[in-house]
């Protein structure tokens, strides 16, 4: 089991979320594992994203490691007056239909930080679709930083992370190594599961 001492050098959360996050994986009957990059910056993509469920059991799983993170969420769930919790939790509201130099910003807050990492949910949506949105690929790759992929396997009840890259600009050969890290996982809904491809391989 994950202990409470800090083993990363990214931004770090309390003792508190620790013990929130080991007793509802503990409850759950959820095991994690994986090891985090030795880097103070990088985003963390979590996949796949099929269910309302993945929010709770992702920031879990992070809390373990006692690890603080933000993530980028859909603009509505942070409406009054679910907002201050979202926004609590580390929530970034986002307008996908506004997303216009979206990937830019994230870039540049990145390049100002000095600690930070970001969670995305590369599908998007909890619906299937053809493929990844490829805004994580593109805001490490613009801000230099690894990207460290991350899982729920729900046929398991295993929450894992390990494989990390910085992307090189040849996405084919990056995301095949990607999809291969990403093989025989299970989101809770099988069916709703995005396929491991960005639209620049197409």
């Amino acid at each position: 089991m994950i202990g409470t001492k800090i083993t990363h050098n990214a931004p770090a959360t309390g003792i508190i979320k620790y013990w929130i996050g080991r007793l509802l994986l503990a409850v759950l009957g959820w095991q994690v594992g994986g090891q985090l990059p030795q880097d103070k910056k990088f985003i963390l993509i979590g996949s796949p994203h099929t269910s309302n469920w993945d929010l709770p059991i992702g920031l879990a799983f992070i809390y373990m490691y006692r690890l603080k993170a933000r993530w980028l969420g859909k603009h509505t769930l942070f409406k009054w007056p679910y907002g201050l919790f979202m926004r609590a939790l580390g929530g970034i509201p986002v307008d996908r239909s506004q997303s216009h130099g979206v990937v830019g910003q994230i870039a540049d807050e990145f390049r100002r930080s000095e600690k930070l990492v970001i969670i995305l949910a590369p599908s998007g949506t909890r619906t299937k679709m053809p493929h990844w949105k490829s805004g994580f690929y593109h805001i490490a790759q613009q801000a230099n930083i690894p990207v460290v992929c991350g899982y729920l396997d729900y046929k398991n009840k295993v929450a894992n992370f390990g494989y990390t890259f910085v992307p090189t600009g040849n996405v084919k050969e990056d995301m095949d190594r990607v999809r291969e890290y990403y093989k025989g996982i299970e989101g809770k809904y099988p069916e709703k599961m995005t396929p491991v491809r960005l639209v620049e391989e197409q």
